[in-house]
Parts: C-alpha cells; structure tokens; sequence
C-alpha cells in the first residue's frame, strides 16, 4: 500500500508533528515501506501456529522470605530534620 507526499503531510498534521518540505519525501518512503512489510505480515498463514504463551501462565521462583537488613528506625529519626512519633515530617506540598 504505497502512500504519497500528502498522505504524509496529513498523517503529520493530525499527529501535530511538523515535517520539513525537504525531509517529506524520506518519510514517505519510510512510510510505504513499513506499511508494505505489514502487508507481506499479513499474507503469512498462521493458521498451524498455536498462540504463544502469555506471561501470566510461568510460575516464578520465589525466594524465602526472610529479614536481610536490621532495624535502624530509631537511628535515621534521630537523622531527620523533623519527626514526630516515629514518623518523619515532611513539609506539606499540596493545599
């Protein structure tokens, strides 16, 4: 499906993208290439080829759930600027 010089420049206006009168023609050529490799996509037979396996479908490997790192709350509260409770203050960024 080869496309035109202004097939570009309208593609290009509804994408709000601006292209140069001197680059059109490389994007038209780009263009009508990539839509010709969707076509030959298109004319393949898939009929024998069983979908693919969706991500959801693999187990993970899971790990043991267990404490890597000591508790140090009390030493970076003593760190902060503000706290209050054991919870650091922090100054207030919407109304």
């Amino acid at each position: 499906m080869p496309i035109n010089n202004d097939d570009v420049e309208k593609i290009a206006h509804l994408a709000r993208l601006g292209i140069s009168p001197d680059r059109l023609e490389t994007y038209t050529k780009n263009l009508s290439g990539i839509l010709e490799l969707v076509e030959q996509m298109n004319e393949v037979d898939t009929s024998g080829v069983a979908p693919m396996a969706h991500p959801r479908d693999t187990k993970l490997r899971l790990r043991d759930d267990v404490v890597s790192e000591h508790n140090e709350r009390d030493k970076f509260i003593k760190l902060a600027p503000a706290s209050e409770n054991g919870l650091f203050l922090v100054p207030k960024v919407l109304d």
